[in-house]
Parts: C-alpha cells; structure tokens; sequence
C-alpha cells in the first residue's frame, strides 16, 4: 500500500506543486476607448451574456438553445464535443436528466477578461467563471473554469457560435474525488490481501503443527 501510494504522489508531485493554489494569471488587458457606436455594441453583448447566463442558471435548456446557432460547437469541461443545437440537447439531457443523469444541478458566472474582440457582425471573447456542479450523489463543489467563446450577430440579434471550456488538470475537486477514491480502493485492496494471507499462514502453521504432532 505504502509503495503504491509513493508511486502516485511521485507522479503527481511535479505538476501540483506547481499549480496546487495558483488561480490563472491573465495579463490585465489595454484600456480600449470605445466610441457611442460602439459601447452601443457591447451593452448588446453584456445583456446577452446575461441572458444566456441565466438560462444555464435555471436549466431552462430552450431558452439557451434559441441563444446558439444552427452550426454551434460547444466543447465542454469534460473535453466532449456538441454540435448543433441538437448536440447541445443531447448532452444536456443525457447528464442532467432521466435516472441516469450525473449532474443535479449547475450555476455558472462568465467573467470576461476584456471587451469583446469585434470583427463586424462576429465577436470573440475569453475570461473565466466559477462553476458550482451539485451531482445527484449529493456531491456538491465548485470548479474553476477558463472559456473562450465566439458570438455572431444573425438577423439583428446576437448568437454562441462556439464555446470551449477547461479547468486546470492539476488541480480540480473531480481530480481530488478520483485520487481519494484510488486511494480507498488500494487501501481496501491492502486489507483484503493482508487478511487473505493471514488465514493463509494460520492455516498453513495449523496443518504443520497437526503433522509433527501425527508423527511424535
């Protein structure tokens, strides 16, 4: 057991020094002096990154899905892939709902780093976010989330062309539940085995003692 577990944290010793309690360091963005027009443009923005944020917030999936295009890709934390609207769907159905789903709940709160980088009627934007996931096992943390989104202006009204989300590999609440569970099984594993060869020596020593006996 002891030399399992130094395996592991060897392995893992590098890379969470490193990262164990360091939030990602994003370089402060130039100030940007924006004109009528334009700050027009990104109050449009900042009321649809409210909007969509509240659709997620309330698991109203109809209503986020009229905020996407017809050829989205959503890439999500778990690095699977979305594509259409009907993509979209079916993952959020296959996780948050049926007797099968994972996930019971989710809030979430997009921060961007800067304005959104416009480029005519098509915008990107990055920032970062908190998202607290409360699973259907009772398990309830929060996840420090990097994102990078691509938005597009259809029929006067702005849209999610893209999205793709990650987390920090090295340091995540999911990567603490699957060593905490690792180290249960090995530690369980280790009892077994040790109770295993106990009844095995004990038995052994009762059969040796029961053939010097046989031959005195």
């Amino acid at each position: 057991m002891r030399t399992t577990i130094s395996v592991v944290a060897l392995l893992l010793a590098g890379p969470l020094a490193a990262a164990v309690g360091q939030e990602p360091k994003t370089p402060a963005p130039p100030e940007r002096t924006l004109s009528p027009e334009e700050e027009a443009v990104h109050d449009e923005l900042r009321a649809f990154r409210k909007e969509m944020t509240a659709a997620i917030n309330a698991n109203d999936l109809d209503k986020l899905l009229s905020l996407v295009t017809d050829d989205v890709v959503v890439t999500w934390q778990n690095g699977e892939v979305s594509r259409t609207p009907a993509g979209v769907r079916a993952y959020y159905d296959r996780m948050m709902k049926g007797d099968k789903r994972i996930v019971q709940s989710i809030t979430t709160d997009p921060q961007p780093d800067d304005l959104t980088h416009l480029f005519g009627d098509v915008g990107i934007s990055a920032g970062s976010s908190n998202d607290r996931f409360v699973l259907t096992d009772g398990r309830d943390f929060t996840i420090a989330t990097r994102w990078s989104a691509a938005v597009v202006k259809q029929n006067g009204q702005w849209k999610l062309a893209s999205f793709h989300a990650s987390t920090n590999m090295f340091d995540n609440p999911i990567l603490w539940i699957a060593v905490r569970q690792t180290g249960l099984w090995v530690g369980g594993g280790a009892l077994l085995a040790g109770v295993v060869v106990g009844a095995a020596l004990m038995l052994f020593f009762k059969r040796t003692r029961q053939t010097t006996h046989a031959k005195s």
